[in-house]
């Protein structure tokens, strides 16, 4: 079992024939991952890393059953990538673009919200299933297969976790990187509600940052699931000052409730186990899951 990614997903990747679609694709590949093609407009009907490519998202759809894609188009032309992929019926859709302008996000959040498609991103590392898919840019060695799941707004911290994760000799379910910018498809929430009821997934380790209301509205919603699956938290960016965007457009503390000791203290009260050093994740992982 797992969540939005497994062996069976029919993959194509939009910007295939760029540089970092290229680079990209060919990890995915090498891990094992079900790459059917991919789409560069005006190069249809050419093969590239031995898949074919498509003009257009519906054609992708309609020749080879893609259901994911992985978005590596420029910022400018990404919303409108992310439509077009929801348009033609594609059901995850994960894009991992940095810098797409928050006016057109705003676009491509009414846009596909009474769709049924689900975008994770962007700015994000994308999404792994150790062993089945990887659909991102992430260090695939570092995953392991296990029964803990990941939901992280950090990449970094994403691989970090995972590394801890498996040198205590367990390993991960799926591993979902949200992204850092302001407007993302997927929320904290969102994600740690689909590792939660997944049965594969015994344990969630949910990693934030500061800014925003994030990791608040999923504590409070694992609080009210009643949900007796451990959740490990911890919170990026405790030495942050206020006012000030560190890394992430989406990491700026706003008011007193979005500095890391806030939002420890509101997940602390949900019931999760909050560790103050991303060096703690793993060693909390175990003692939590006994």
């Amino acid at each position: 079992m797992s969540v939005l990614v497994n062996k069976d997903s029919k993959i194509i990747v939009q910007g295939f024939t760029g540089s970092e679609g290229t680079f990209h694709a060919e990890q995915m590949i090498e891990y094992g991952t079900n790459i059917v093609g991919g789409v560069t407009p005006g190069k249809g009907g050419q093969e590239h890393l031995g898949k074919p490519v498509f003009n257009t998202v519906t054609e992708a759809v309609e020749k080879v059953g893609a259901d994911t894609t992985i978005i590596f188009v420029p910022p400018a032309f990404a919303a409108d990538a992310i439509m077009e992929a929801a348009e033609a019926g594609i059901k995850v859709i994960i894009t991992i673009t940095e810098g797409i302008p928050v006016a057109d996000m705003v676009k491509v959040a009414n846009y596909i919200k009474n769709r049924d498609c689900r975008l994770i991103g962007p700015n994000c590392p994308g999404v792994i299933t150790p062993g089945q898919a990887k659909v991102g840019i992430m260090p695939g060695f570092v995953f392991k297969e296990g029964n803990v799941g990941i939901v992280s707004k950090s990449g970094t911290l994403t691989y970090e976790a995972a590394d801890q994760v498996v040198r205590q000799g367990l390993g991960i379910t799926t591993a979902i990187g949200i992204g850092g910018d302001p407007i993302i498809g997927t929320t904290t929430k969102e994600a740690v509600e689909l590792l939660i009821n997944d049965p594969d997934t015994k344990c969630v380790v949910m990693i934030g940052e500061i800014g925003g209301q994030l990791e608040a509205d999923a504590a409070q919603w694992y609080k009210a699931s009643g949900s007796k699956k451990p959740v490990v938290g911890f919170i990026a960016g405790e030495t942050a000052p206020a006012g000030r965007t560190m890394g992430h457009a989406g990491a700026i503390v706003g008011g007193s409730d979005d500095t890391a000791q806030a939002k420890k203290q509101i997940m602390r009260d949900c019931g999760i186990h909050v560790v103050d050093s991303p060096a703690e994740i793993g060693l909390k992982v175990k003692e939590v899951m006994g």
